[in-house]
């Protein structure tokens, strides 16, 4: 999932997108328009868009004050649907069987910042502790890998 194919899902969606010199953040959403800075690599701008898309979907109101328990949750919460979009188990098991053999491999092959990537493997392992089976594969979480297992 490339930052070009998160802008035509959003377009169908109704969303504007505009790349901006954004100074503060990354990007910014405000209703159905997202803003994202412009002087990134596609790749970190696929990653903001995901993450300001997780807001558009997830969240509700201004969520800006951290400080604020119910705020975090939400900013959690679009953070999830972030990963969860660029960053699947049937992702992981594929960027495996294209050969990546270390995190920057795979966060290459999937598109997404190597950091984007590490985010979701300790969100994983959070939700899945040590690992599971994914077809037939086992991914570990702690220490990451994914092995294929005899047939």
């Amino acid at each position: 999932m490339n930052y070009d194919i998160l802008l035509k899902e959003a377009d169908s969606d109704g969303i504007m997108i505009k790349e901006k010199p954004l100074v503060a953040n990354d990007g910014r959403i405000r209703g159905d328009q997202i803003l994202i800075r412009q002087n990134m690599s596609g790749c970190q701008k696929a990653c903001v868009l995901a993450e300001e898309l997780g807001h558009y979907y997830t969240t509700a109101g201004d969520i800006l004050d951290q400080s604020n328990v119910s705020n975090r949750k939400q900013e959690r919460t679009a953070r999830l649907w972030a990963y969860n979009k660029m960053i699947t188990l049937e992702k992981l098991v594929a960027a495996k069987e294209a050969g990546c053999r270390n995190s920057f491999e795979i966060a290459e092959h999937l598109e997404v910042t190597e950091e984007f990537l590490l985010e979701a493997l300790e969100c994983y392992r959070t939700k899945y502790e040590k690992g599971l089976q994914k077809d037939n594969y086992l991914i570990l979480f702690e220490p990451f890998n994914i092995y294929k297992m005899a047939e």
